[in-house]
């Protein structure tokens, strides 16, 4: 086999090349930090890699609604907060107007005090998100979602719950007509009525004594005979009852009359002719209008003791199922809160392991390339040495000497 000078001084050059061009791609990893510059690198380490941030995108979607979701339920929870509060002065107001040596001026200062918890809760029913929303826009409201007409306060948002738009559901919005506008009437259960009285009886707002015995009837209590011979007679929807002519004893702390799993307490002496109401809540009370009530109520002068106690009854019974109503939605935002706290935690863990698969599949270890480059580095330097030594060996360098 003929070993050729300029065949020597070829492969010399090939080798050189060669070995400057593994070590210069030895150096772009150690600069980039990256094992794959190019999918050819390594095609499936590269498809596992593209995969893995393709999942770690959709994760920083995902936080990304967990973050806006968080930030409008920790506003929606404080202005639960500041409705409550809210609330439980109107509360205060009544409890202490309803006091027998209250005069008209000082309830009358309680109704403007009511007044303006009303126009303050009207405010915040009304509060935005910061941006263009509402906290109780529902599905959605380019205008505040709530208007004070002559007739009362409107809900004009739209009923619903906005919710971010990945697959977790979170709330983005409250349902104002839920919150707001559909407390239910009564205890919760039932709800009592003063139709007819004639004398110095009120109806107190009742309890439940057997859930299991609960209809959804209307029991209707009429009183008859002459004084000091009092009877009342209940009728279920307009039929009677075993309960007819039954003699009635006032007494100073009332007198409770039970049907069918539920009571409420009459106080005072009722006139024949007297008629009470027992019939099934309904989630139509508005906790605007149960305020517009008591103010009005309130700045009645010179009304009977009872007609009064009843008043008062009536307000503080709506009072407190609007407090009820705004603890459980502050309750709900609390869950959805918890809920948020436990999917970033998920999200979290997501991301990290997408990520840790990404850098598997094309992160360099460094040690190992940085043996790598210097094994390279090495060839590099021996190839050049190599070359050098081949360049001597020309026959014309023996003839010139």
């Amino acid at each position: 086999m003929r070993i050729s000078t300029a065949n020597a001084y070829n492969a010399s050059v090939d080798t050189l090349l060669r070995r400057q061009r593994d070590m210069s791609e030895s150096q772009v990893q150690l600069t980039s930090g990256k094992r794959l510059a190019r999918a050819s690198d390594d095609p499936a380490s590269a498809a596992h890699a593209e995969r893995a941030l393709a999942s770690a995108t959709r994760v920083d979607a995902s936080q990304r609604g967990v973050q806006t979701s968080q930030v409008l339920m920790t506003q929606s929870e404080g202005a639960l907060t500041d409705a409550g509060d809210l609330l439980q002065r109107a509360r205060e107001l009544m409890i202490a107007a309803g006091n027998a040596v209250h005069s008209d001026k000082e309830r009358l200062t309680s109704a403007n005090e009511l007044r303006s918890i009303r126009e303050q809760l009207f405010v915040v029913a009304n509060r935005t998100d910061g941006g263009r929303g509402y906290l109780f826009g529902g599905q959605g409201s380019s205008t505040p979602p709530f208007l004070d007409t002559p007739t009362g306060v409107q809900f004009r948002g739209t009923a619903g719950q906005a919710v971010a738009a990945d697959g977790e559901r979170l709330p983005l919005s409250l349902d104002g007509q839920d919150v707001w506008m559909q407390t239910r009437s009564g205890n919760g259960v039932f709800e009592t009525r003063a139709n007819v009285s004639a004398g110095d009886a009120w109806i107190d707002s009742g309890n439940v004594t057997n859930p299991s015995l609960v209809t959804a009837s209307t029991y209707t209590i009429n009183f008859s005979g002459a004084p000091g011979a009092l009877t009342y007679s209940i009728l279920k929807d307009g039929a009677g009852t075993a309960q007819t002519n039954v003699p009635f004893t006032p007494t100073a702390s009332g007198t409770f009359i039970e049907i069918d799993g539920i009571a409420a307490n009459i106080k005072g002496p009722p006139a024949a002719g007297d008629q009470f109401e027992m019939r099934p809540s309904a989630p139509t009370v508005s906790i605007f209008d149960a305020m517009d009530k008591a103010v009005a109520d309130l700045s009645l002068p010179a009304l009977r003791t009872s007609t009064r106690a009843q008043l008062n009854g009536d307000s503080l019974t709506n009072i407190d199922a609007a407090l009820s109503r705004v603890t459980a939605a502050r309750a709900h935002v609390g869950n959805a809160l918890n809920q948020i706290d436990s999917t970033g935690t998920r999200l979290a863990s997501q991301k990290l392991q997408a990520v840790s698969e990404r850098s598997n599949a094309e992160d360099l270890d460094m040690v190992s390339a940085i043996s790598d480059f210097q094994n390279k580095q090495s060839g590099y330097e021996a190839a050049l040495k190599s070359y050098a030594m081949v360049q001597k060996l020309s026959l014309f360098n023996y003839v010139n000497a």
